[in-house]
């Protein structure tokens, strides 16, 4: 075995390469920018002959080429995130170029909509794609390969039904037409291609090693029939390629330099090598890496799909899920999101579950430097100020930014307001400090109060539920309460304050783990989703507030405008809380 160099031209100078804090020098110990042994083909891992290798330096010029490859059959989520980061990044940072390819071969579950999303969701992370394509592209490549395949004795055609095939590989015995001649199996493709089979009569199979340790290496299927339209290539097919037969010939014709996937796929390796090799094609550098696993939520696309289908969510941009379309409907920006990856770092170590908390440290880290401030309440109960002009309306000013007193925005203070009714206790204790009978509180940006008695407090016929506070206010700020609390007042006299729409949003399992549980489904927190109709706002938020505005809620959270939203009433989701406050097994 030896090896071929590179000259200057290809950039040959620096065989060192680490990707925010990652290692990934085994990638190209070879050579800079690509695979570069080349054997006489009798090993099956990444072994170009030099005239492959040579042909595809050609056409790269060295470069690094990586692909994202979706399947548009739901919506993105978190770990393709990671996924995103990885590929693009690492083909960014070596002045290369990442495809964007739709894996687009099961045409019953694929639709124009996950494909646009796709599209909207990878800018919206910000990579830009090298070029978009899809494997339907190449479907009359994979079909003329797929033909040569058979003739060259290495694929046949099965009549085996489902259930057979998966006995067949389980004892480790070959199909009954395994062995049946070359010219046999190109007819019965022929007439798969034309349509003249029916579906579930046929599929061309891999002939793989069913004696092989690696359960992939099973005569895998490498085209089925599906008389379904396909959303991009229309009707013009009624056989598709399976995954485990066009991802790596893709991979090849589009001389992809480093293909990336995650752990689960490593077995597949062999196979991959396997198909490559016996058609004669390039073969790309693989290397795996762990996926990313978050706490209290599931990312498989079947269950995704089964929440939204079966209504347990509000769809695929439901806040409570962990699709990117979800994050960015609770608020989340894409700079968080791949800070968190970033942070987590890219390791081949497969067991380590991500707790939620840190994705929400990263959003708060964020929010709290770009969420101007301002004050809502959820749970009103009304406060009167006895010691207050019945018809005086005052402007306070309060502040945007906690470190700028520059930009502020008025509120107005009155006779009526309202506070949260957790800030009120009727029952005073040595370790609360908010507002009772015979204790006082800080107005945020206004100025101290007192309930002086419990006879000032109004309660219901229940002689339990609080239905207004009677206080007086301190107007030369005398006292110096230990708690500060939000505030909403009335705007004018007998008006009531701007009610907006609150959402309050929470993990949607109990469990940190549900994937792993055999009823999953009876994990869901009952309460992932928390209505509010009708809190209270102070009035700036009114003004030229538009969907995706992003505020921090003073002592409650940070929250953003949602998409429900109308012009007669504005709906905000809670996208994080100031705090972790998130217990385990609570």
């Amino acid at each position: 075995m030896a090896t071929l160099k590179h000259d200057s031209k290809c950039g040959g100078q620096n065989h060192d390469l680490k990707f925010n804090g990652v290692d990934f020098s085994s990638l190209f110990e070879r050579d800079v920018h690509t695979s570069v042994f080349f054997s006489d083909g009798s090993i099956l891992r990444c072994c170009n002959s030099k005239e492959l290798l040579e042909k595809h330096l050609s056409v790269t010029g060295g470069r690094v080429l990586t692909r994202f490859p979706p399947e548009p059959n739901g919506y993105l989520h978190i770990g393709h995130a990671k996924a995103m980061f990885i590929d693009f990044g690492l083909a960014k940072e070596r002045g290369g170029g990442c495809y964007l390819r739709f894996d687009d071969t099961n045409p019953e579950a694929e639709k124009k909509e996950y494909i646009d999303h796709i599209q909207e969701i990878v800018n919206w992370m910000g990579w830009e794609p090298y070029k978009i394509t899809y494997t339907s592209d190449y479907f009359q490549d994979l079909y003329e390969l797929a033909v040569e395949l058979i003739r060259r004795g290495h694929a046949y055609v099965d009549h085996q039904t489902g259930d057979e095939i998966k006995e067949y590989r389980e004892k480790k015995m070959n199909s009954p037409w395994r062995d049946r001649p070359i010219k046999e199996s190109l007819k019965l493709f022929e007439d798969m291609r034309r349509g003249l089979i029916e579906e579930g009569k046929a599929t061309l199979r891999m002939k793989q090693d069913m004696q092989s340790d690696n359960f992939n290496m099973y005569d895998l299927i490498a085209y089925r029939i599906k008389f379904t339209p396909h959303p991009h290539a229309g009707d013009s097919w009624c056989i598709y390629p399976s995954y485990d037969y066009a991802h790596c010939i893709v991979d090849s014709l589009e001389n992809i330099t480093h293909s990336l996937c995650t752990l689960e796929f490593e077995t597949r390796r062999a196979s991959y090598y396997w198909l490559l090799h016996s058609l004669g094609l390039y073969q790309p550098h693989v290397w795996e890496y762990s996926r990313l696993n978050v706490s209290n939520t599931v990312m498989s696309k079947r269950k995704l799909n089964r929440l939204v289908t079966e209504n347990w969510v509000d769809g695929w941009d439901d806040p409570r899920l962990m699709t990117l379309a979800g994050l960015r409907r609770r608020g989340v920006t894409s700079s968080a999101i791949n800070t968190f990856v970033r942070g987590i770092g890219i390791t081949r170590s497969d067991c380590s579950m991500i707790h939620l908390s840190r994705l929400e440290y990263h959003i708060r880290e964020e929010l709290n430097k770009t969420a101007p401030r301002t004050m809502v309440v959820l749970d009103p109960v009304k406060v009167v100020i006895t010691n207050w002009k019945d018809d005086l309306i005052k402007d306070c000013e309060a502040r945007k930014w906690p470190d700028s007193e520059a930009e502020s925005y008025k509120v107005p203070f009155s006779k009526v307001l309202y506070i949260e009714r957790s800030d009120f206790r009727l029952k005073d204790s040595k370790d609360y400090f908010g507002l009772a009978p015979g204790k006082s509180a800080l107005l945020r940006y206004a100025c101290p109060i007192r309930c002086v008695d419990a006879k000032d407090v109004v309660l219901a016929e229940d002689n339990e539920t609080v239905l207004e506070i009677r206080i007086e206010y301190d107007p030369e700020k005398k006292t110096k309460p230990k708690r500060v609390l939000h505030w909403v007042a009335e705007p004018s006299p007998g008006i009531d304050p701007l009610k907006v729409e609150v959402r309050l949003f929470d993990r949607l399992f109990n469990s940190e783990n549900p994937a792993e549980l055999d009823d999953w489904l009876s994990d869901l927190n009952g309460k992932s989703k928390v209505v509010i109709p009708n809190a209270f706002a102070v009035p700036p938020l009114e003004k030229g507030v538009g969907v995706g505005d992003k505020f921090q809620f003073e002592r409650l959270g940070y929250f953003v405008v949602d998409k429900d939203s109308t012009p007669e009433k504005l709906v905000f989701n809670r996208t994080v809380t100031l705090r972790d406050s998130y217990k385990s097994g609570k």
